[in-house]
């Protein structure tokens, strides 16, 4: 799957190389997903990383994301998401924020499934010269009573394919 990779004008300013950065953690997590992949999926976290996942569930450490996330890939069959980063920016030197909307082609489909659409946060940060993700939450974009919004949101991602 293709993702759409917009530049916000906020990362026009200093921060650019660092903001991409997070863009690429982002990237590089969710090709770990689409590769079915618990060790890819979990490479571009900290050691003290955490996610939050659609259901609410937590994880936490890098071994624990990249063991959790294994079990899943082995015992469902899992979509693929297509993305698209809505922004990117730095918060202090050494933490970026990004914020993006997913949706998720079901396995052995070929459209967006709008009930597993979400918004999605990372904060990454630079340790040591190195950035990684401190944290991922997954949100449901249910827009409960507009459905306007939910089909709106629904064809963006369509288009990011």
């Amino acid at each position: 799957m293709r993702s759409q990779q917009s530049q916000p004008p906020e990362e026009a300013h200093s921060g650019d190389a660092d903001a991409r950065e997070a863009r690429t953690l982002y990237a590089r997590m969710l090709e770990g997903w689409n590769a079915r992949s618990g060790e890819a999926f979990a490479a571009s976290f900290a050691e003290d990383g955490e996610v939050v996942g659609f259901d609410g569930s937590q994880q936490i450490g890098r071994s624990v994301i990249a063991t959790t996330m294994g079990q899943i890939f082995a015992d469902h069959p899992t979509g693929q998401y297509v993305w698209k980063v809505r922004s990117a920016r730095l918060l202090a030197p050494d933490v970026a924020l990004l914020r993006a909307v997913a949706g998720v082609v079901p396995a052995g489909q070929s459209e967006i499934a709008p009930a597993l659409n979400a918004v999605q946060t990372l904060v990454a940060v630079k340790r040591e010269g190195q950035w990684s993700i401190i944290l991922f939450q997954n949100t449901p974009a249910q827009f409960h009573g507009r459905p306007d919004l939910a089909e709106r949101l629904t064809d963006e991602l369509r288009q990011a394919r």
